[in-house]
């Protein structure tokens, strides 16, 4: 090496230019290129008072905003999860419910989210304690043994888990089994759940070597405890009810007559959620037109897994569009906080200038996003409406939330076409609206995913 290579190699490592760690030359280098002068200031001085979000607002966004739409579901009332991780269940419900309003041509009607949350806890209790057993002879450093006891259980989930839940404990009113405040603030009561399976799983692994059936009987045991503590914080689910509609002065339309949840649902939406519809994901890290499913991503031991079809947007907007044309909602979830304006209820890119904010740039794709953990489906929503131009293609969407009625846009949440594409996720439709193509890809072996992949993100 020459002497003058090696002259600017050791100035260059004194200064720290090349160096691993931060230096006191670093330091001195960044404060010099990004001292505080003008607006700089400004920003600063506004950043010491108040949020990113409240500075970097688009005053635009203030205008009066276009709320027509071409083509929409009718609904009525708006639902509230409270302080729940249970959207995707009130999701579920509200395509079911709105179904039922539409052919009953109700006044009102909400279904029991309590109710089936009920069992969505205990089946996934189930699920955690059976998953123990059969990976008990794995160390717990093991990854999926870890994640099983990172994530013994939650209060939130997918389409696939109204699906099996639904199939096999029917739907009830709400009235017949209403929230509560413990099914309205789940956090605190699901954290004793979650303590009381993590001790249950370490007895369960800790008898490793016992028989099938002596593991069974502990686990039933353990299960039997997890019920009591439901029953005393949801109540006791009912197996049996007396129901009829009611007009808008609560007086009854036709005679009441008894169900059990089941017959409840036969009677009244009677769909096929496990055979009759199809979960479409929109994630450009992965091939498109292939199906993937998700390891342990289910809600009964006895269900589905989360199984979806990967598909190019333009294709997932076909069959969106061609659903609401015909008057059916669909389980909807995204990205929900990005780029979200709370106050107008209002999803659009340009609704906040971070970039100018910062003086920086943000330039990840969605692909990129999800890779990367920086984005990924948190919320799920009842899509109900598409605004479609003179040329067919959509401009803006609309979806029912269920933050209760004073939040958002009367309830709901606009979208512009371009968020759409950016930070939409998965829809679930009728198979009924989507294209041979589609059915015929959707029946492919799909790819298993392990539980802790970037995509599987349980919806809040």
């Amino acid at each position: 090496m020459k002497k003058s290579i090696i002259t600017l190699t050791l100035a260059a490592l004194a200064t720290g230019a090349y160096a691993q760690n931060i230096t006191p030359e670093m330091i001195q280098k960044f404060a010099k290129e990004n001292t505080l002068t003008g607006a700089n200031k400004a920003i600063h001085n506004a950043l010491s008072n108040g949020s990113v979000a409240t500075l970097a607002l688009n005053p635009e966004t203030k205008k009066e905003k276009d709320t027509y739409f071409s083509n929409s579901v009718p609904s009525k009332g708006i639902t509230d999860q409270s302080s729940s991780g249970r959207c995707w269940l009130f999701t579920g419900m509200n395509v079911l419910r709105a179904k039922m309003i539409n052919e009953q041509k109700l006044n009102s009607l909400e279904l029991s989210q309590n109710y089936l949350f009920f069992y969505d806890q205990l089946e996934k209790s189930n699920l955690f304690l059976q998953a123990i057993i059969d990976t008990r002879k794995k160390p717990m450093e093991d990854q999926t043994v870890m994640w099983l006891f990172q994530n013994p259980l939650s209060d939130g989930g997918t389409f696939t888990g109204v699906a099996d839940l639904v199939a096999k404990y029917g739907v009830v009113p709400s009235g017949v089994m209403p929230d509560n405040y413990t099914a309205k603030n789940t956090s605190q009561f699901t954290t004793f759940l979650k303590r009381k399976l993590r001790e249950d799983a370490l007895a369960l692994r800790a008898d490793a070597k016992a028989s099938d059936k002596v593991l069974q009987t502990k686990k039933q045991a353990y299960l039997s405890e997890i019920y009591k503590m439901l029953v005393l914080g949801l109540g006791e689910p009912v197996t049996e009810f007396t129901w009829a509609p009611k007009d808008e002065k609560g007086k009854y339309i036709s005679t009441p007559k008894t169900y059990t949840p089941q017959s409840f649902y036969k009677e009244f939406i009677n769909l096929d959620l496990q055979n009759d519809y199809i979960m479409l994901m929109n994630d450009p890290s992965r091939e498109y037109w292939k199906t993937y499913e998700i390891q342990y991503d289910r809600h009964t031991y006895d269900g589905h897994n989360w199984l979806y079809l990967n598909l190019p947007m333009d294709d997932i907007k076909e069959a969106a569009i061609a659903s609401i044309k015909d008057s059916t909602m669909m389980y909807f979830s995204c990205d929900v906080s990005k780029f979200f304006n709370r106050s107008t209820g209002f999803s659009d890119l340009n609704n906040y200038n971070y970039e100018d904010i910062f003086g920086v740039k943000f330039g990840m794709d969605k692909a990129q996003r999800i890779k990367s953990f920086d984005s990924g489906s948190t919320h799920a929503m009842t899509l109900k409406a598409v605004d479609l131009d003179e040329n067919g293609k959509a401009t803006k969407w609309e979806v029912e939330n269920s933050w209760g009625a004073s939040s958002g846009y009367q309830g709901h949440i606009i979208m512009t076409d371009e968020w759409f594409d950016n930070y939409m996720f998965r829809l679930v439709v009728n198979k009924k609206y989507v294209s041979e193509k589609v059915l015929k890809a959707a029946q492919q072996k799909p790819t298993l995913l392990p539980c802790w992949d970037p995509m599987f993100s349980c919806e809040d």
